[in-house]
This record gives structure tokens, sequence and C-alpha cells, in this order.
């Protein structure tokens, strides 16, 4: 029975291998972290992450093909396959901050195979990585090696949170790089061949080891330059008048365009966009290629952009001030059917606000309390290290409340902010919302998901990205 093995046991590593226990019944996975918390929590009924339906099938697995355990060493000593799918943070310091990858995680689990390997094993790179980490991996593993063989192989997700379950059961490719060398093109076979209980032949795709590698970030970096492309047409039809839905429709029905990743809204979020945009920012200057890496940063300076452009619209519009006046937020997660909050445009908005003084009412289906003052008082990056290494008691931001209703989040408030497309957002009472409000009630529509003409017709004053201004909008420019 071939065993595999996943270090790390977040939104990559848990999904994917409770996937391929579901389709690989003859294959033994064991998911292992060293947090506690987070393998009690995959042992539960309550996962410590939310994805459509991921329950049904880690509890139709768990225990028969499926382990999650805080024992990593037992088991990567037994298995065949270690897949590494652990963080890989942006540097905060030294060499690099603010835009190199920091591989001190990737390091210590390579260490941590070499050591306690006693036969010869293939370890597969899942976490987004700088091209060439496989060369600095395989380094490590041969020089504690022991004699023992190792092959690395890199197999980057494309999944989407919120769809990754589907994306995993009908992936549009998966990526297998490997050495151009008879190991490496058999150990290329070995996960190809677990992969194919469920995945069509044709769809798999095997390359050398740095392609796969630089094949994830430049997909990460094409997704976010379109969103880029498209806020940045937002900010020119509000001054035109021009309608940026009607815009990104005509566009998207070039067949060469196509009309995916092109709806506008308040920015990208997420784990990778940014992060691995800036990783490629540092890999082209490290390659002395300059303009290249100009480019690319630019994507990040049109995401910030949007971002400032939105908590301006917000306090221009209502007499240039928000001070101690109520604000709702409806929606924290970076998307919906996620309770991811990394890099969520929610953060800066609320941020934004809170410079300015206001009350923050917040309402999400998913983010709990604790997360949402977690995210707002900690400093950029600090998400993404492991949770034990991250501030245990954040400091409570006295001028957030979280409320587990939209009525009584958006009650007495001054003005509401969509910042994530729920679907329940679309059919709330807004003329119940509207009558509690205070007048005049503004709403913000980072999303463009609600009806705009009906939300007039109540009385409310909105602004929704990229589409022709109020009247009252127009006599209050915002300073962008």
């Amino acid at each position: 029975m071939v065993k595999i093995c996943c270090i790390g046991a977040g939104y990559v590593g848990g999904p994917t291998m409770a996937v391929i226990a579901l389709k690989c019944p003859h294959v033994e996975v064991a998911v292992v972290d060293i947090s506690v918390p987070r393998i009690n929590a995959w042992n539960s009924d309550q996962l410590p992450i939310y994805e459509p339906g991921l329950e049904d099938i880690v509890k139709q697995c768990r225990g028969k093909n499926l382990f999650f355990s805080t024992d990593v060493e037992k088991h990567v000593r037994e298995a065949d396959i270690v897949f590494v799918s652990v963080n890989t943070p942006t540097k905060t310091t030294g060499l690099g901050a603010g835009k190199a990858a920091d591989l001190t995680y990737w390091e210590s689990a390579a260490r941590m195979i070499a050591d306690v390997s006693v036969s010869d094993k293939i370890v597969v790179e899942k976490s987004t990585v700088p091209v060439k980490t496989a060369e600095a991996i395989e380094k490590i593993l041969m020089h504690n090696s022991k004699g023992i063989k190792f092959q690395i192989l890199s197999n980057p997700e494309f999944l989407a949170e919120g769809t990754a379950i589907t994306d995993l059961f009908n992936p549009d490719r998966v990526l297998i790089g490997g050495r151009e060398t008879p190991e490496g093109f058999k150990a290329v076979q070995t996960l190809k061949e677990v992969y194919a209980n469920w995945v069509p032949e044709n769809q798999i795709i095997t390359t050398n080891l740095w392609s796969a590698e630089l094949s994830k970030l430049a997909a990460n970096a094409f997704l976010a330059q379109r969103i880029s492309s498209v806020n940045a047409m937002s900010a020119l039809c509000e001054s035109t008048g021009a309608d940026v839905t009607q815009v990104a429709y005509a566009v998207g029905t070039d067949s060469r365009i196509g009309p995916k990743f092109l709806n506008a809204s308040v920015g990208f979020g997420g784990s990778c966009f940014q992060k691995d945009i800036l990783n490629l920012v540092y890999i082209c200057q490290c390659n002395g290629l300059p303009e290249v890496a100009e480019y690319w940063k630019q994507v990040i300076k049109i995401n910030d952009y949007q971002k400032n452009r939105f908590v301006n619209r917000i306090v221009s519009s209502m007499f240039n001030t928000v001070s101690n006046k109520k604000v709702a937020i409806l929606g924290f997660a970076f998307k919906k059917d996620t309770g991811d909050t990394r890099e969520t445009p929610a953060i800066d908005v609320c941020k934004g606000l809170l410079g300015d003084k206001a009350q923050i009412s917040i309402y999400d289906p998913q983010v709990t309390e604790d997360q949402i003052q977690r995210d707002l008082s900690m400093k950029k990056f600090d998400w993404d290290h492991p949770l034990h290494l991250q501030p245990m008691s954040p400091t409570t931001v006295k001028q957030v409340s979280v409320k587990w209703d939209a009525y009584e989040a958006t009650k007495d408030a001054h003005a509401v902010c969509v910042l994530t497309e729920w679907d329940e957002f679309k059919s709330l009472d807004y003329q119940k919302i509207f009558d509690n409000m205070q007048k005049p009630a503004f709403i913000f529509d980072g999303r463009n998901v609600l009806n705009v003409d009906k939300l007039r017709e109540i009385g409310f004053i909105v602004y929704s990205i990229g589409k022709p201004l109020d009247a009252w909008l127009k006599d209050m420019p915002a300073f962008v």
C-alpha cells in the first residue's frame, strides 16, 4: 500500500489530501502538523477551515485511509511520498524584506525529512515557492541523506477558495515538474499515477522543475493583473459616466480575452496574489530584470490604489469626515464561500476608516470576532506565519464591534459598505435597513452585487464601483 504524508494541515494540505484519500481508497494518507489545536479541529466535527463539500469527504474517509496527526516524524518516516505544504510568508526583515519568500519553514521541514527517513522518498513541493527552491531543498536532503535517495517534485496547487473541492475533482490541469533524469521521470510517473485515479491523463501536465515552480507564480500574477486592469478601468468609468460592468462584458466577449476575473471590486485578496507577485518582483530583480519587476509591481500598486480610493470615496461623500460615525461592514472574508481573511481588502478599508476615527460594526457569516480583531491588530505579513507564532491575544480594537446579524450590524449606521459578495447580501431587506439607519443613509457597494436602482428608490445614496455616480457623489469629489 502506497503511503502519502502531507506536512501542513492548512487550506492546501487539508482539502487536497482529503480528495486524494477519497479518490484513492488503496492509498493511506496522513496529514501532519505541529499545531495541536489545528489537528484536533481536523479530528472533530468543527473543521478548522470552511470549504463547501469538504466536511462530507473528511467524515467519509477519516479513520479509514485518511488520518490527521501531530506525530510528524512517525508519518514522514513511513511515507513513500511526502507533500510539503508549509507557510512561505513574505520576509519582514533582512535581505529581500517585503518581497522575498521566507523559506524558514520549508528548510526545517526538509531537514526533518532527512533526519527521520530510513527509506527512499519522493518529496513534493505543494506550497507556492520561488523558482529554484527545489534546488535548495535537494541540497539539504542530499547532504543529510545517509545514503537514502530523494527525488524532488514540484506540484503547485491551482485551487480557488470557495470552490476548492470542485477544483480538485475537476481540475483544469495537474502540473508535475521533476528532474529530467531517469530517476526524476520515474518519480513524476509515480505521482502521476496517484492523480490518474480520477484526472484524465491529458490534463496531467509534466514539465521540468523550474517551469512548474514558475508556472504557479505566473498564473497568479496573470489573474491578479486582470483584476487590477478592470479596477483601473473602474476609476476611469466613474470619471466619464461609463459603466464598468458593461465595459467588462463587452471586453470579455472577445474570445481572446474571455469573461473571467473581470469583475471590478474594492480589490483582490487571499493568501497568494500579493505574496506571489512580490516574490516574482524579487526574483526578477535578483536576475537583473528591473523593468520586468517594475511591470509586475504595478499590479500591486493598482490594488492598493483601489482600496485607498474606496476609503476616500466613503469619507469624502460623508461630508469629509467619518469621525464617530457608525459604518457597517458587510463581509470581511476576501471572497464568498470561505472564512479566509488573508490579505482581504476589508482589513485595509477598516484600517482606513479607523484612521479617520469611525466606529465600525462588522458582520460576516463565516469569520469569527477573534479572527477579525486579530487581523485588524496584526502587522502586515504576520498572518502568514504559523498560528502559534502569531500574537496570541490580539489587542481589541475598541472602535470595532462584530455582530452575527446584518440587521444588527447596520442599525443606527450612517453608512453600509459591502466588501464580500456573499449571496445573502443580495436578498436582505434593504427597506428595513434604511428605516433603522441615520440619514442621509449611504451604501458603498465594493462588489457590485446590489440592485442600485432599487436602493435609490428606497432613499439610499449609493456608490457602486465603476458605475455612474449619484449627483450627490459628483458634488463631493473624492480626493484620490
